[in-house]
C-alpha cells in the first residue's frame, strides 16, 4: 500500500483529514496505479496528500479540494467495481467531473452515463462529455462544438457504434470535408478510396478503438459502415443510419444544408466541428456558423459546447487551446 505522502502544497498536514474507507481490497492496487502513480496524480492536481493503511485513505489538504479528491476516488473504485479499467485519462476525468459537482457534497457527481461497444465501454471524463452523451441519446441532430481534443468525434462515434450493434440503426456514415488543413498536398494517387483515406484517416482511427479491426473490415464491406467525403453525400438519402459529419467548419453553407437534408426516416446526424479552426479559402463564409444561427433553438436539435477545459487529450493541449484563445482575444 502507498505510504504516507508529505502535503505538496505546504500547507498543515495536521488538519483533520477526509477519510475513505473501500471495500474491497483486491481493487484498490488497481486504484492506486503502479508505484501509486494514480494517487500521485490527484495530489498533483488538487494540491493535497493522500496516505494510504489498508483499506483506508486519509486525504489531506484545502477543504474544498480534499472533497473533490474524495469525490475523484469514490467515483474511479465505483467504475473498478463495475468491471472497468482506468488510466491516468479517467483519473483526470474523474477529477474534472468531481470539480465540476456540487462543491463538497456527500452524495459526490452526479452518474454519468457509458456506452458499450465492441472492445470497450466509454466512459465520459468531463460534465460536458455527459451532457453530449445525454443530448445524442435524445435528440435527432446534435451539433458538437468546441476545441480540438473534447471528444466531440470520438463519442459521437461511440454512440454511433452502440446504436449500430444494438441493431437501432442498420448503417453507419462518417463524412468529413476533404479540405486541406493550411497544406497543397498535391497530386495524390491511387484509386478514389487512396485518394481521400488520408482526409477520413481519423474516423478509422475511432472505429478501430471500439471494434475489432476485422470486423470493421467486414462491416466496410458488407455497406454497414461507410466512410466517405462529404461530396459523396449529394443526393442520398439516409434512413435508418446514423451520420457523422466532423470538421464540419470545413464546409461551406451550401455543403452544410446539402448534408443536413440528407436525414432520413429513422436517421440520427452529429455534427462536430472547431468554428475557431476554419481553414476554408479567405471569404468563403463556414457552413458550421451558419447553421447555429440558423438552427439554435429549433425544437429537436442539440447543441452541446466544449471549452479548453474539457480537453482530455495531454494536459498541455488544455494550456495551448487556452494561451491561443487568450491570443486571439487580446488581437481582436
Amino acid at each position: 500500500m502507498a505510504p504516507p505522502r508529505n502535503d505538496p502544497a505546504g500547507g498543515d498536514a495536521s488538519r483533520r483529514p477526509v477519510v475513505l474507507d473501500f471495500p474491497d481490497n483486491r481493487l484498490l492496487p488497481r486504484l492506486f496505479g503502479e508505484h501509486d502513480v494514480h494517487l500521485a496524480r490527484v495530489e498533483r492536481a488538487l494540491g493535497v496528500s493522500v496516505s494510504s493503511r489498508g483499506n483506508r485513505i486519509a486525504i489531506t489538504g484545502d477543504v474544498h479540494a480534499a472533497a473533490v479528491a474524495r469525490h475523484a476516488l469514490r467515483d474511479l473504485y465505483k467504475r473498478l467495481e463495475a468491471g472497468h479499467d482506468i488510466g491516468p485519462g479517467d483519473v483526470d476525468g474523474a477529477i474534472r467531473l468531481a470539480e465540476a459537482a456540487a462543491g463538497g457534497e456527500a452524495e459526490g457527481p452526479a452518474p454519468i452515463p457509458g456506452i458499450r461497444t465492441g472492445r470497450r465501454t466509454i466512459l465520459a471524463r468531463s460534465a460536458a462529455q455527459g451532457a453530449y452523451l445525454d443530448a445524442l441519446g435524445r435528440n435527432e441532430l446534435v451539433f458538437g462544438l468546441g476545441p480540438a481534443g473534447t471528444g466531440k468525434t470520438y463519442m459521437a462515434v461511440a454512440v454511433a457504434v452502440a446504436m449500430l450493434l444494438d441493431r437501432r440503426v442498420d448503417r453507419l456514415v462518417l463524412s468529413r470535408p476533404a479540405v486541406e488543413a493550411g497544406e497543397r498536398l498535391g497530386f495524390l494517387p491511387g484509386d478514389m478510396k487512396e485518394k481521400v483515406d488520408p482526409y477520413l484517416r481519423p474516423l478509422y482511427d475511432a472505429l478501430y478503438d471500439m471494434m475489432p479491426q476485422g470486423e470493421v473490415a467486414r462491416r466496410l464491406e458488407t455497406g454497414e459502415i461507410e466512410i466517405a467525403p462529404l461530396a459523396f453525400m449529394r443526393g442520398r438519402t439516409l434512413a435508418n443510419s446514423f451520420v457523422i459529419l466532423d470538421e464540419a467548419q470545413n464546409t461551406t453553407a451550401g455543403q452544410m444544408k446539402m448534408f443536413l437534408t440528407r436525414l432520413g426516416e429513422n436517421g440520427r446526424m452529429a455534427v462536430t466541428g472547431d468554428p475557431s479552426q476554419i481553414d476554408l479559402p479567405p471569404g468563403v463564409r463556414s457552413g458550421l456558423t451558419e447553421a447555429i444561427e440558423t438552427l439554435e433553438g429549433v425544437p429537436g436539435i442539440g447543441f452541446c459546447r466544449f471549452d479548453e477545459n474539457d480537453v482530455v487529450r495531454h494536459p498541455l493541449v488544455t494550456k495551448i487551446v487556452r494561451a491561443y484563445r487568450l491570443r486571439e482575444e487580446a488581437g481582436r
